[in-house]
């Protein structure tokens, strides 16, 4: 009878214009929580999940990680990639939340999947779809007064409001979450930018604005306008330039690191934006140590760390007259590790000035 009771007062509340209390929530959390396992179950079986144990261990370890932070712990996050060329992820209720392989082939850093997952993990912590659930059971409030509540057809209410988008609201509240998220579990503060741009730029090439994760109500120049926004309240540095999309700069003071190639999908700017936020990251720790630039050589590219960060990955066609993509990532090194030195340098004149 109670949610016969919380029906009547949503449905009054449309009547009459009023917003219904937030209070007034007509889905247990032990309800989300089955109907998600439900969806979940039933996505594993249409697609499968890939058998890849790294893969899955690696997804996980980001999701938990940004988990960790979130606004909502009273749930036993899962994170899981399905085995679909498709470049899309999925928040079920309850915390069950999927990435396509197709994305991580897209999108192959723990950066960009940093960004996508907290996106992910907003839509859960806001309860997006179980409100969107609660809407539709305005519409069922025959069913609920027959059946006193029982037997709702949740699951499938889960997976039509699943599939069926959320509101343009409801996205930039999972784009905020998601960016502070990223942030405070110490993820590069670009990750949305590029996971957004990135998507953009694949609905453009298929012709279609409502690709993918864009496919309710794609706004992307809107969102990572906000998301800027955001960004520049973190006032991060160094500072990146951008010339078209095949030309950037990473700067700070006089120190210069240009990056003058596109990569498949990497275009110049998001490798830079890979770049400047994970020395901004860096940073975060405190005194950046020199010796801690590292390279791991993998013959046509090769990736730079700082510590456990990943900052940048070079190719042999960046490599120019250095040769190969190991001799320039080394030459790189060598450049952020002067970096070091003016950030260093900068950070101390800073704390300085708060001393006084």
């Amino acid at each position: 009878m109670k949610k016969i009771f919380l029906a009547i007062i949503f449905v009054c509340c449309i009547i009459f214009g009023v917003n219904p209390p937030a209070e007034a929530g007509m889905i247990s959390k032990e309800q989300e929580i089955e109907m998600g396992r439900e969806t979940a179950m039933q996505l594993e079986a249409q697609y499968g999940v890939v058998q890849d144990e790294a893969l899955q261990a690696r997804v996980n370890r980001i999701g938990q990680k940004l988990v960790s932070v979130c606004g909502r712990q009273d749930l036993e996050y899962s994170f899981k990639v399905l085995n679909s060329n498709e470049v899309n992820a999925l928040a079920c209720p309850g915390g069950f939340i999927y990435v396509y392989k197709g994305l991580i082939d897209y999108m192959p850093t723990d950066t960009e999947l940093a960004g996508v997952l907290g996106h992910e993990i907003g839509h859960v912590s806001e309860k997006h779809t179980v409100h969107q659930i609660e809407k539709q059971m305005l519409t069922t409030l025959l069913l609920l007064a027959v059946t006193r509540g029982e037997g709702l057809g949740l699951v499938q209410m889960a997976q039509q409001a699943l599939f069926a988008g959320y509101s343009r609201t409801d996205e930039r509240g999972a784009d905020k979450e998601g960016f502070y998220n990223t942030v405070k579990a110490g993820y590069n503060p670009y990750s949305m930018i590029i996971t957004l741009s990135k998507l953009d730029d694949l609905a453009a090439q298929q012709g279609n604005p409502g690709y993918g994760l864009f496919s309710s109500h794609p706004e992307p120049e809107e969102r990572i306008k906000r998301i800027m926004k955001l960004i520049d309240k973190l006032d991060v540095h160094p500072d990146v330039v951008i010339k078209d999309d095949d030309h950037a700069s990473v700067s700070e003071g006089d120190w210069v690191f240009n990056i003058d190639r596109s990569i498949g999908s990497n275009k110049a700017k998001y490798r830079a934006y890979l770049l400047a936020g994970g020395l901004w990251t860096v940073r975060q720790r405190g005194f950046v140590n020199p010796d801690y630039f590292v390279v791991y050589d993998n013959g046509s590219y090769a990736h730079i760390y700082y510590d456990d960060i990943q900052l940048l990955t070079v190719y042999n066609q960046d490599a120019g007259a250095f040769g190969s993509a190991g001799n320039y990532a080394a030459a790189c090194t060598d450049l952020l590790r002067q970096w070091a030195a003016v950030a260093n340098a900068n950070d101390a004149a800073k704390n300085s000035k708060k001393k006084k």
